[in-house]
């Protein structure tokens, strides 16, 4: 089971991608699975967080935070406004554009320490920034999603902060409570917690892809360059941020990654609980899990001479 556990894990990417292809392919399977079922599912990858967290993880928070507060800055300025120029730029729908900003406007997603890890990046920074991120992330994930998009479409502020409290903050609180309480039990599942996120993972995709199967396939490829561009230049951004600051290069790779890997499982939740008008809204966050998912293995394991770009690397290999 371990094994079978440790592939799933490995293969995340992959695992995501045929899930959003079967849903296309073979939509009405999913389509009466109640959305509110996306919410649980985040939940479940938000718990087993909680359950691998420690205060050792965020003992870098004190020992370096000029570091986590320049990767915190870049995730919560170098994303949202790529999100929005990018939806101006290719005048994207409103929803889809909706889509796209609260996407940008999210934190941190928990695949980043992962890739950080396989990248040889500093995974300690990595899940600094990631549980900073994710605890401002009920303040700025609204205001942000607000002042981008809040001209054209009403955004609830107070509501938002209240479902990030209860999709992700809770459940990160309980999975830190069940291990304290429950330690030798809890070690005994953190093997197979990896594969539990990314299965969750692959059944969100799934259950929104489903969802628009038919406006995906009648004019998706537009969302999809955009989604593909927001992610690749926030790795570029994070990386560049890192060298002109001048940090080693195991931060730079962690800032990148970091900066460019989103919680587009919580995006995906958000734009179906506060943005049902607008059903479009969740395809962009959908389609962000499946591409950084696939380009996260890419950072992680090209080899460096294929490289010109300033992406992050590893000895030998990305």
């Amino acid at each position: 089971m371990k094994k079978l556990c440790h592939f799933i894990s490995e293969y995340v990417g992959l695992l995501v991608l045929a899930a959003a292809l079967l849903a296309l392919a073979f939509p009405s399977a999913l389509q009466q699975v109640p959305p509110t079922v996306i919410n649980y599912l985040l939940g479940v990858v938000m718990f087993g967080m909680g359950l691998t967290l420690n205060l050792h993880d965020f003992k870098i928070v004190f020992s370096h935070p000029k570091d986590v507060a320049i990767g915190c800055m870049a995730q919560f300025t170098v994303m949202p406004l790529l999100a929005w120029l990018l939806s101006r730029l290719f005048a994207l729908p409103e929803a889809l554009a909706l889509g796209v900003v609260l996407v940008g406007c999210c934190p941190g997603g928990t695949a980043s320490n992962v890739i950080t890890y396989l990248a040889k990046g500093h995974l300690a920074l990595s899940v600094g920034m990631t549980g900073v991120s994710t605890l401002l992330a009920p303040l700025l994930t609204p205001l942000l999603t607000w002042a981008l998009a809040g001209k054209s479409i009403h955004v609830d502020v107070a509501s938002m902060f209240l479902s990030i409290l209860w999709v992700v903050i809770l459940p990160i609180i309980a999975g830190l409570v069940a291990k304290w309480l429950w330690p030798k039990a809890t070690a005994k599942v953190t093997d197979y917690l990896p594969a539990t996120s990314a299965l969750a993972i692959a059944f969100i995709v799934a259950i929104v892809i489903s969802a628009s199967a038919h406006k995906l396939l009648a004019g998706g490829l537009l969302i999809v360059v955009v989604v593909v561009l927001h992610n690749v230049c926030g790795l570029a951004l994070g990386y560049l941020i890192g060298r002109l600051l001048r940090m080693d290069e195991s931060k730079k790779r962690a800032v990148s990654i970091e900066v460019g890997m989103q919680n587009s499982g919580l995006a995906t939740s958000l734009a179906t609980i506060h943005f049902a008008a607008y059903p479009l809204a969740t395809i962009p966050g959908a389609l962000f899990s499946v591409w950084h998912n696939l380009s996260g293995a890419l950072v992680a394991y090209l080899p460096l001479q294929t490289h010109p770009l300033p992406l992050p690397v590893r000895e030998g290999s990305i």
